[in-house]
């Protein structure tokens, strides 16, 4: 019975993992190669990173869920690397996954970040990076909402936001 259970188990993972796979596809062909234009020492991002940041942006950390400044932020304008300023996602994109981390459908240009893979953890995740300085933004997942099936749940240490400004 137990070993049942556990081939069950691992089916059950080896058939999601394809699916994730699967559905990901089109999303690799986002921007895949790192080569950043902005070039730092751990020293220099040190000195114009807060520590939360260069942990999220330079370590590939993660922010406790529900915590971050931009997780239940829904005000109109756009979002960019904290870390060099490169506009990523429009607030038009942004939506409540309830998973306690800001979440977009989509990028404001696919050249602007990385998707890389990621077994970390013992599992597979696509990371999303900056394009412009290789910052750790989050990880992609084919859970969001249509038109594109994709949830971008990105760290609110990685970004900063700047809204719209009014037409006059």
């Amino acid at each position: 019975m137990l070993m049942k259970y556990f081939i069950s188990l691992l089916l059950l993972f080896v058939v999601n993992s394809a699916l994730a796979q699967s559905n990901l596809q089109n999303s690799k062909k986002k921007g895949t190669e790192m080569n950043v234009k902005v070039q730092k020492t751990e020293k220099e991002w040190k000195e114009i990173l807060s520590a939360e940041q260069f942990n999220v942006l330079r370590e590939k950390g993660t922010e406790k869920p529900f915590t971050g400044k931009y997780w239940n932020f829904f005000e109109e304008g756009f979002y960019k690397c904290a870390a060099c300023g490169q506009e990523l996602f429009e607030s038009n994109t942004k939506f409540d996954a309830g998973c306690g981390w800001p979440s977009f459908s989509d990028v404001v240009n696919n050249k602007n970040v990385i998707l890389k893979d990621d077994f970390s953890f013992g599992m597979h995740r696509i990371e999303v990076l900056c394009s412009n300085c290789g910052g750790h933004l989050g990880h992609l997942f084919d859970d969001g909402p249509k038109p594109t099936g994709q949830r971008y749940c990105i760290n609110s240490a990685s970004i900063d936001f700047q809204r719209n400004e009014k037409k006059k």
